[in-house]
């Protein structure tokens, strides 16, 4: 049998390529269960099963039955409404030209704020963190301090927080943050957490961005406006093409 084909079940091949195609098309925890070679067997014995399923029904002649003819009816109507929905939108394109607009346009709305690189030590007692304090100032590494010292888990990186804009952060570590100097270890910070020490590593002030990172941003919105324009004015087309009656009062 060809390595890529991982059964079959009277002549009908179920592939590598279908089994990952489901497994990406599931939701995340299901995908994570599926994942390890166990999982893979699980999901390969229930694809087996529905081609057996299948065959037993068409040896049945199960398409015959009036019940089925409703329910094939009724995917069909489904399934021909979104195709025509989806050949109707694929159409729309945005121009390189009204996205250099667009962006020309609204540049004020593309600031980024004010960001800080920070790391910090975490610790539940005042007392530690005014004796960790001084350990810093007598020379021992910020990193090495939190690693040893503290309770957050980015103690595993040093403290080390990343970039954040103002109000991503509690209101008293937000305040001490943006207005320590670069270098500069700050003094004990109470919040709701503990006891906080900070060290500020970079600051990036507040900029436009430029057109490049926010072009398939501008792209996206330009493109969803199309689209609703494209499919209400298709919508009002074909209200007056086919007659149409909408009884309100059956919705109170």
């Amino acid at each position: 049998m060809d390595n890529n084909v991982l059964a079959k079940v009277e002549g009908i091949e179920i592939t590598k390529e279908h089994l990952m195609n489901i497994m990406r098309s599931l939701p995340q925890q299901q995908m994570m269960e599926v994942s390890t070679v166990e999982g893979r067997k699980r999901l390969l014995d229930e694809l087996v099963a529905a081609e057996l399923f299948y065959l037993e029904a068409s040896s049945n002649k199960l398409e015959d039955e009036e019940e089925f003819k409703k329910i094939l009816e009724e995917a069909t109507h489904s399934l021909l409404q979104r195709f025509a929905i989806q050949k109707l939108l694929e159409k729309v394109t945005v121009s390189e030209e009204d996205m250099k607009k667009y962006y020309d346009d609204n540049r004020k709305s593309f600031v980024s704020s004010e960001e800080v690189k920070a790391k910090h030590i975490l610790v539940k007692e005042e007392e530690e963190a005014k004796r960790i304090r001084k350990e810093i100032e007598e020379g021992k590494p910020f990193d090495e301090a939190a690693k040893e010292y503290s309770t957050c888990p980015s103690k595993e990186k040093g403290g080390d927080l990343g970039f954040f804009g103002k109000g991503r952060m509690v209101p008293e570590f937000d305040k001490a943050a943006f207005e320590l100097k670069i270098g500069e270890l700050s003094d004990i910070v109470k919040t709701q957490f503990g006891y906080h020490l900070i060290v500020v590593e970079e600051k990036k002030e507040a900029a436009i961005k430029t057109y490049e990172q926010v072009k398939e941003q501008i792209r996206q919105n330009l493109l969803r406006n199309e689209q609703t324009k494209v499919y209400t004015n298709k919508f009002n087309e074909l209200k007056d093409q086919y007659s149409v009656e909408i009884n309100e009062d059956a919705l109170k």
